[in-house]
């Protein structure tokens, strides 16, 4: 019922009429619908732009492990501003144990905000 609910604008005008006189079904509410999920192209993206944020603020990015980066979204999109708190010094952790599986896009993004590989 909750897909239905979610989902009803992909619905026929007869199924959104039989839903709401025959079942009692209601389309939800913009507030009860769950947000996108995020791809993981845009979560490297958020990564990659804490990275940055990181390195315009310390020089550096020798990121402690536990460290976490606070980062605005959705003001390029005009969406609402939202804070996102990301666990940055993990994420460059995984990136350099993952360097070799890396796109070259991304290690050269990467290694132009100063990330050392070993």
């Amino acid at each position: 019922m909750q897909s239905v609910r979610y989902g009803w604008d992909k619905l026929t005008t007869v199924q959104q009429w039989m839903c709401e006189e025959v079942l009692g079904i209601t389309p939800a509410a913009k507030d009860e619908k769950p947000k996108p999920r995020t791809s993981q192209a845009d979560k490297w993206a958020m990564h990659y732009a804490a990275a940055r944020q990181f390195y315009e603020r310390e020089g550096h990015l020798r990121v402690p492990r536990k460290h976490i980066e606070t980062i605005t979204v959705g003001k390029a999109t005009g969406e609402d501003h939202e804070q996102r708190e990301l666990r940055l010094g993990s994420w460059i952790s995984n990136q350099r144990s993952r360097a070799a599986t890396l796109s070259p896009e991304r290690v050269e993004q990467l290694s132009a905000i100063g990330m050392r590989w070993a």
